[in-house]
């Protein structure tokens, strides 16, 4: 069930510190995962393909969580630069083209950014640009809004910090990303996986309080206000929505 639990679109690579081995080996568990041992089941996922009943709760809060990160954004993107930071399979990709945004789709699975650009309507192959590798590479340019949705949730607070000041640097509005909340029933859940062999689970969330989260990234640089908007609890799927604006 961890896998369920723990599904998310990418990850950061930025700050690769051989000096920092924690983040360095979490970074190469969820490089590994999602580019060769999730893929297919997140591709299944995704889709409209039947799933078991704990798959359908995620998709369906994956699916509520997803209507909520683009309420944060103005309903026409047309002119706007947004970056799909973690696009996964695609969806959030298609939803911003659709809106009029041209968009920036990267990810840290190759396997999954080629599932996204197949996905992709031709009408909307003009707006989006795919890429794989790090989301907080400066070579991708600035943004007007930023939208990271799950590819934070396995990062401590000060690297989620650093992650964010990077990407406030480049962003002339909203960052809206997600972060597992420390919620008792996900604390259980995520206890119970560290009783599981590693190589047989997803690599591990890391349940966030919002408050302690701010506080992390203003003392990592970022000038603006992180503030928690809203939970999604939809069976195995927990998540918060969090923003960052100046």
């Amino acid at each position: 069930m961890r896998d369920e639990v723990t599904l998310s679109n990418g990850a950061p690579t930025a700050g690769r510190d051989a000096s920092r081995p924690g983040y360095s080996a979490t970074l190469g568990r969820v490089e590994t995962y999602f580019d060769k041992t999730a893929t297919r089941t997140w591709e299944r996922l995704t889709s409209d393909a039947p799933v078991s009943k704990i798959r359908q709760t995620v998709r369906q809060g994956r699916d509520r969580m997803r209507d909520l990160m683009l309420s944060r954004l103005p309903a026409d993107l047309t002119g706007h630069r947004v970056l799909d930071a973690g696009c996964g399979a695609g969806q959030m990709t298609i939803e911003l083209a659709a809106r009029g945004a041209e968009v920036l789709a990267t990810d840290i699975s190759p396997s999954l950014v080629q599932i996204a650009e197949a996905r992709l309507p031709e009408a909307l192959r003009k707006q989006v640009t795919f890429t794989s590798g790090d989301m907080l590479c400066h070579t991708l340019g600035q943004f007007d809004h930023v939208i990271a949705m799950d590819s934070l949730i396995y990062y401590d607070a000060n690297d989620i910090g650093r992650a964010l000041a990077a990407l406030e640097t480049r962003t002339g509005g909203s960052i809206v990303f997600t972060v597992a909340p420390r919620t008792k029933a996900l604390m259980a859940m995520w206890y119970a996986g560290k009783l599981f062999p590693r190589s047989d689970r997803s690599p591990v969330m890391i349940p966030h309080d919002a408050g302690k989260l701010a506080q992390a990234a203003s003392t990592q640089g970022v000038l603006g206000q992180v503030k928690p908007i809203e939970r999604v609890t939809s069976g195995f799927y927990i998540s918060q929505l969090m923003e960052l604006r100046a």
